[in-house]
């Protein structure tokens, strides 16, 4: 069974060789190639490079261009300083007003250098290992993007005093991320991540009136260009997790704060969790035994429509060791589970 066709058999609820492992690797995946974080997410050489040796070190099953925040909101004219080891950060937001609503309406994100270059990375990634391997591609949730270009606070409260301003911006970028999300499924991804990070922030019905319907149009475009859909919502989304499941993701990521058995419970048994250690507590301070015992864990608890990964991003000083007591490699620690000795 390739890696491909183990996640795809998990999605459809049918038997499999063993549990499909797909971290979040980014700056971890940089710095074990030699190479910062900044050379990561701004050179898709180096993207592709280290995604592709940390997928064939550690034997996981999916390779991803997921790399930073701000792919879509450079494409808009945001500028950004650019740490060698950090996210880059705004020089100035770009949603001040609602005059300012017209610089969204003439943006084609495709047409932006680094979301190009993202298209690129996902091409040459489907040609190396596509046959074998998942490959995802990545977009920004609605919310998310909204934030990026406004400011997490302002977009906040626009949720609560200017709802109108939200709406007419978010057209126009659900619009673009359709755009950008079916080109990437085009280039060769059979998967896309959609990142909503910001959208843990706010409450389950607020969620729910205005962004939830927004993901909904995302995904069903995704489906309709023959992708399957990834909803990643990092941090406490205990309240939010059973609205996710109307959203039509095929698999939804679940931070360590929400637990596995709860989630299953408020999430049915048809969608596909994914997670869930903790990244920080457990697999970047934690030992290799300890790795290995909270992976068991998830395992055990997921169920059959369950994919293997930690609650969040892999931290860039995590010891190897750590990674492969978890990971299907040579080294794991959780053979029995996995079922991977070789």
């Amino acid at each position: 069974m390739t890696s491909k066709e183990r996640i795809y058999a998990i999605l459809a609820g049918e038997s499999v060789d063993r549990v499909a492992v797909t971290p979040i690797f980014m700056a971890w995946a940089a710095n074990f190639i030699g190479r910062t974080y900044r050379d990561y997410y701004l050179d898709g050489d180096v993207l592709v490079d280290s995604q592709l040796a940390v997928t064939r070190a550690f034997g996981i099953d999916q390779i991803s261009a997921i790399s930073d925040p701000w792919r879509e909101a450079s494409a808009y004219g945001m500028e950004f300083d650019y740490p060698q080891e950090g996210v880059g950060k705004p020089k100035e937001i770009l949603l001040k007003g609602e005059d300012d609503l017209e610089k969204l309406k003439s943006v084609d994100v495709c047409k932006g250098e680094r979301t190009k270059q993202r298209i690129q990375s996902i091409r040459r990634m489907a040609k190396k290992i596509g046959r074998t391997h998942s490959v995802l591609g990545w977009a920004e949730g609605p919310f998310a993007e909204y934030a990026d270009l406004r400011g997490v606070e302002a977009a906040m409260l626009d949720l609560i005093d200017r709802p109108e301003f939200f709406i007419q911006a978010a057209e126009v970028i659900i619009d673009n991320e359709i755009k950008f999300a079916v080109a990437q499924v085009k280039a060769g991804a059979d998967m896309i991540g959609v990142g909503d990070a910001a959208a843990s922030l706010i409450s389950p019905n607020t969620y729910k009136e205005f962004v939830l319907p927004l993901q909904k149009k995302l995904f069903d475009a995704i489906h309709e260009a023959g992708g399957t859909v990834k909803l990643h919502i990092c941090g406490n989304i205990n309240n939010h997790v059973a609205y996710m499941a109307q959203s039509g993701a095929d698999i939804i990521d679940v931070d360590w704060m929400v637990p596995l058995d709860e989630a299953r419970e408020l999430v049915g048994p048809d969608v596909t969790l994914c997670g869930n250690f903790d990244p920080v507590v457990v697999l970047l301070q934690g030992s290799a035994d300890e790795v290995a015992e909270a992976a068991r864990g998830c395992i055990k608890t997921g169920g059959e429509k369950f994919i293997l990964m930690p609650g969040c991003e892999v931290p860039p000083a995590t010891q190897e060791e750590n990674v492969r007591a978890f990971c299907p490699c040579d080294g794991c620690l959780i053979c029995e589970e996995l079922k991977c000795c070789r």
